[in-house]
């Protein structure tokens, strides 16, 4: 079980001192049976009241009224986890929903409500049609299906990162055939959505150690990704970034039905827009060495014989 370390700064520079607005921070790790938050640190400059909040999905979310003028701002956030997913989870999939296509309970779509419905315009159904292309007879395996969707997501879009902010809508990234991981996580969610999943779009954190993941610097960095609900399974993390099913790895901090509710900073100042001079962020995801004691141990008691 790793234990990992996350460091998240962001960092704005102003031409001339400026009042700030509420911000809202979405940046503590999401506690689940893979994750165990050990400890967590949340440090402004300057310094301003935090107050803590779940929204309607459940996320930590702090909010800062900010008193004062200033002409810098610094958000640090620190974090300890254990992560504890497997490299290859085995999914208990309820035997009502192995094939697809299956229906969700009364309850279940109930409330998985809007998670279930298209979030984009698409009039002509290009969307809805390409999906079912992956839809291999009257009987499909669900889990196959997801995958194929995932794969069909990276094979036809080639990844290209991306430091403005926005997110593409999903039939403007198969237009342009490239995107950001956030682009992938976005096609994805709606591709399977006109399937009748439920899915979540998932905002976090990518640990890469092998340095070998699409959407990673280093070790590690911020990361977009879906969760697709199954019946019997729960919540199932599928990165089509990654074509990686499972939440090895993976380190959500916000889940929402629309990507631009999970932010992670996100706020505003009185003036210019020219008076923003940089915006920084930078994020290092890295195992933490173990702990090795430096006592010396007694020596034994031998008695005189």
């Amino acid at each position: 079980m790793p234990q990992i370390s996350i460091l998240h700064e962001t960092l704005y520079r102003y031409r001339n001192p400026v009042q700030l607005g509420a911000h809202r921070m979405m940046l503590r790790p999401r506690e689940t049976r893979d994750l165990k938050l050990i400890s967590f640190d949340l440090q402004l400059s300057p310094e301003a009241p935090v107050t803590w909040a779940h929204d309607v999905a459940g996320n930590a979310v702090a909010t800062a009224i900010f008193p004062g003028m200033t002409d810098t701002l610094r958000i640090e956030s620190r974090a300890s986890i254990d992560l504890s997913a497997p490299a290859w989870p085995v999914f208990a999939i309820a035997t009502s929903a192995i094939e697809y296509p299956f229906l969700y309970s009364a309850d279940e779509r109930t409330d998985l409500g809007a998670l279930v419905a298209a979030q984009y315009a698409d009039p002509a159904g290009r969307l809805s049609a390409w999906a079912r292309g992956f839809v291999m007879g009257p009987a499909t395996d669900t889990l196959s299906l997801l995958k194929d969707v995932s794969l069909g997501v990276s094979n036809q879009i080639s990844y290209q990162a991306r430091d403005l902010e926005g997110t593409q809508g999903p039939l403007e990234t198969l237009d342009r055939g490239w995107g950001s991981c956030r682009d992938f996580a976005v096609l994805f969610a709606e591709a399977v959505r006109t399937l009748g999943f439920g899915a979540r779009i998932v905002s976090g954190y990518l640990f890469d150690p092998t340095e070998n993941r699409l959407g990673s610097a280093g070790a590690g960095s911020t990361h977009a990704w879906v969760e697709v609900f199954l019946p019997g399974a729960g919540w199932i993390a599928i990165d089509p970034t990654n074509r990686a099913v499972g939440s090895a790895n993976l380190i959500p901090v916000a889940v929402a039905r629309n990507i631009q509710q999970v932010t992670p900073v996100s706020g505003s100042f009185q003036g210019f827009s020219a008076d923003l001079v940089e915006l920084s962020v930078k994020v290092t995801v890295v195992q933490e060495e173990p702990v090795t004691s430096t006592m010396t141990q007694p020596a034994p008691f031998v008695r005189d014989r």
